[in-house]
């Protein structure tokens, strides 16, 4: 009996340092972002559609969180919620310690610009433009110098491996070598937090692989990533999965040992 209860202690040690304490970093986590009781509903006519149903839901600093669901759980709308881009119909929502009650629609996209960088499952880079050019998009909404611009686009897309493709076109690019960019374009700001959705969708498995190898490596730098995906297995190589159906979280679990795609790759 003593000896099972002190396995108890131990697991329940472990479970508060882990929520508690910021991978990789040192000390307590400060919150990234807070949800509480967030409610959507859209009105057609007299008819009303609830899509998020009390949503309360805490990421801490540096966290790399999957929110898994099937088509129509209310996942992309939450997505949408959290990356400011759609205003919750009640509940409350705190970015980096901001409130983003009562905030006009200028203060919301200032917010999202300083503070998010989104990642599409359809790249969604400009045909016209070099990935030198798609990477400076938001450094443009931001204010920087065309110099600061240059220099920092140059400098994630080496990072990312494509330092030599910066003057090439989308449509000269392969579909990794056209992720990797629109990674490298929601880098650029320095964003808080990396919002992805489906980001393997439109490619093929070894690509994908790549990609979310890239994804956990980006986390290890320490950046905050929350994760949307309808597939269990991308999930799994996240920290923590948040499970979303019909509306509601119904399940939160966090992983001790992060999963590798790498073993599924068939050369």
């Amino acid at each position: 009996m003593v000896l099972v209860d002190l396995a108890a202690m131990v697991v329940m040690v472990v479970i508060e340092a882990e929520a508690t304490s910021c991978p990789g970093m040192e000390g307590s986590c400060m919150n990234k972002i807070e949800l509480s009781e967030i409610t959507k509903v859209y009105k057609r006519g007299i008819e009303e559609l609830h899509i998020l149903k009390q949503i309360s839901l805490t990421v801490a600093e540096g966290e790399f969180v999957a929110i898994v669901g099937p088509s129509g759980s209310g996942k992309s709308t939450l997505m949408n919620t959290i990356g400011l881009l759609d205003i919750p119909t009640s509940g409350s929502y705190i970015l980096d310690g901001v409130s983003t009650e009562n905030l006009s629609d200028n203060q919301l996209a200032e917010l999202r610009n300083q503070k998010i960088g989104f990642i599409f499952q359809q790249f969604n880079l400009l045909p016209r433009l070099t990935a030198l050019q798609n990477v400076e998009l938001p450094m443009i909404y931001a204010g920087l110098s065309k110099k600061e611009r240059m220099e920092k686009s140059q400098h994630v897309l080496n990072m990312l491996g494509m330092g030599t493709r910066g003057n090439h076109k989308p449509s000269e690019l392969s579909g990794g070598q056209q992720q990797r960019v629109a990674i490298a374009r929601a880098l650029a700001i320095s964003p808080s937090m990396l919002l992805a959705d489906e980001p393997t969708g439109a490619l093929d498995s070894k690509t994908g692989t790549e990609v979310m190898e890239l994804m956990i490596e980006l986390n290890e730098q320490g950046n905050t990533i929350i994760l949307i995906t309808h597939d269990p297995e991308i999930a799994r190589i996240s920290k923590r999965m948040v499970t979303i159906r019909d509306g509601f979280i119904i399940g939160d679990e966090r992983f001790f040992a992060q999963h590798s795609l790498q073993q599924e790759v068939i050369v």
